[in-house]
């Protein structure tokens, strides 16, 4: 690690001046919730600049929790190999370190506080990989959002559920059918994907247009946060 620690012998200590490095534990949270490619894991960190990435991974392979593996290029697509990240034996087992990690900000960092932060792209990339696809009709289904008060680079987006299961999300009109048109705010959405409140409850500020069945299936097929579990505990 680049800092100068702490030196102090306590595995406390060693352990903090390996992970308590400005981003080191949101990077570890995407790693383990699924990304390995650079740009992907820039999706899930979009206010981390590439530099500062490009630093963390290295630091964190050097530690021995991540690895870094060669992608090859697909057959005809003309550009050179890639590499993913994958987390060692060693980064498995600080799952339950970050999951306690965002438990206890999900029970005592002050809802308001967090709520200040919001953050479009991260609020859809992570409504993306949490979707569950079953209350969905077996076939293409798309998604808008639009987010009133954001500027128009940043209002409208998509999600593209396949048939199979398999969640694409487009910042661009992807050129299919729409099936349901949520509009709200950003606050709104993100309170909901919090697990803050709910869709129901939010009433006139979430207006869904289009098929019926999605809408009124809406609560159960757009997967919260992983940390919502604890605001409902919190709240009952």
């Amino acid at each position: 690690m680049t800092h100068a620690g702490y030196k102090q012998f306590c595995p406390l200590a060693m352990a903090a001046e390996v992970l308590c490095t400005r981003w080191t534990m949101v990077l570890l949270r995407e790693l383990m919730a699924g990304s390995t490619r650079f740009n992907d894991l820039r999706r899930g960190l979009p206010k981390m600049s590439p530099s500062l990435l490009s630093q963390r991974l290295k630091e964190l392979e050097g530690a021995g929790i991540v690895e870094r593996r060669a992608v090859r290029a697909r057959a005809g697509s003309g550009g050179g190999g890639h590499f993913a990240y994958h987390m060692t034996e060693s980064g498995k087992d600080l799952r339950a370190v970050v999951e306690a990690m965002g438990m206890w900000g999900q029970r005592w960092v002050d809802a308001k506080l967090s709520l200040d932060n919001l953050d479009v792209s991260l609020l859809m990339w992570d409504m993306r990989r949490n979707l569950n696809p079953a209350p969905l009709p077996k076939r293409r289904t798309v998604i808008e959002f639009l987010y009133r008060g954001l500027p128009a680079a940043k209002r409208a987006w998509w999600l593209v559920v396949e048939e199979q299961g398999a969640v694409d999300l487009c910042w661009a009109d992807p050129g299919f059918d729409v099936d349901l048109y949520v509009a709200t705010d950003l606050r709104t959405m993100t309170a909901i994907w919090m697990g803050l409140t709910t869709v129901a409850r939010e009433g006139d500020k979430v207006v869904l247009t289009g098929d019926a069945e999605i809408a009124r299936k809406m609560q159960s097929w757009l997967g919260l946060s992983p940390f919502a579990v604890e605001a409902k505990r919190k709240s009952a």
